[in-house]
Parts: structure tokens; C-alpha cells; sequence
């Protein structure tokens, strides 16, 4: 079962400092860019994944070809990926052993998620940490709050 209750999510959100953003954007109107941004403001290290991009820079990182390509470990993965092109993600995060997989507003793979926590990851599904962590008044990584 997703890890979406309020706690489970907070939880998340106070533990993970480097995050894979799966479908980032080099466009400033697209949600994984404002995402991304906000995560960065927040004190988050954001790495983008996305094939297209790849060897490029988006917001001052630079681009991946997939997780398996990345440079260090990180503590979340984060999906902005249509749920039919969430499988492969899913099933290199589970390779890699990364702790949680966060599958962005629409991203429904339900499949997926079970294979996922049976593999001892944590899995939020279908919810935004750029709507959680104002909602949940998380203060921003480093500061005093």
C-alpha cells in the first residue's frame, strides 16, 4: 500500500536530501521544471533524468540518461512519467535499492508499486512534494525552523 498518509509522507520528506527527478524539463512552464525549482529552494539536491536531455543542464545540474546513469546514490526517485513508462523506473530503483519511489499527481501504477514495497522500497503514489511540503509546513533542509 503507497505511503500516502500525512506522516508517512512528512517522514519522507524530512529524511531524503538527493532527489532523481524522471522527466525533468528544460522548460520553464512544464511541472517537472517548477518542481524541480522548488525542491532546489527547499535545500533538496535535485539530479534531472531524462534521455532526451541527456549531457545538458537544467536549473544547474546535469542531465542523466536514466537512474542507473547517475553519477551517487539517491534517496528518492520521483516519477513525472505517463504510468505506462513507469515500469523500467521502477524496476531500476528496485536494482539500485533507492529507498523511495514518489510517483507525481496522475501517476497511477499500481502494479508497480506492490513489486516496488515487496522489494522493501517505500512508495507514494499520485501526490506532489511541491503541494506536501507547504501543506505540511516542512521548513526547508539546513534551516532553523
Amino acid at each position: 500500500m503507497p505511503s500516502n498518509q500525512p506522516d508517512q509522507m512528512r517522514a519522507i520528506l524530512e529524511s531524503v536530501r538527493t532527489i532523481a527527478l524522471v522527466g525533468a524539463s528544460e522548460k520553464t512552464h512544464r511541472p517537472s521544471h517548477e518542481v524541480m525549482e522548488f525542491m532546489q529552494g527547499h535545500g533538496y539536491r535535485v539530479i534531472p533524468v531524462n534521455p532526451r536531455l541527456a549531457g545538458q543542464k537544467v536549473l544547474g545540474e546535469t542531465v542523466y540518461a536514466d537512474i542507473t546513469s547517475l553519477p551517487e546514490p539517491v534517496d528518492m526517485v520521483e516519477l513525472f512519467l505517463a504510468p505506462e513508462r513507469t515500469d523500467a523506473v521502477i524496476d531500476q530503483a528496485i536494482e539500485l535499492k533507492v529507498p523511495v519511489i514518489w510517483m507525481q499527481i496522475g501517476v497511477i501504477n499500481e502494479v508497480g508499486a506492490a513489486r516496488a514495497e515487496a522489494a522493501g522500497l517505500t512508495v507514494v503514489m499520485d501526490k506532489c512534494p511541491k503541494q506536501e511540503i507547504p501543506r505540511q509546513s516542512i521548513p526547508a533542509i539546513g534551516s532553523d525552523l
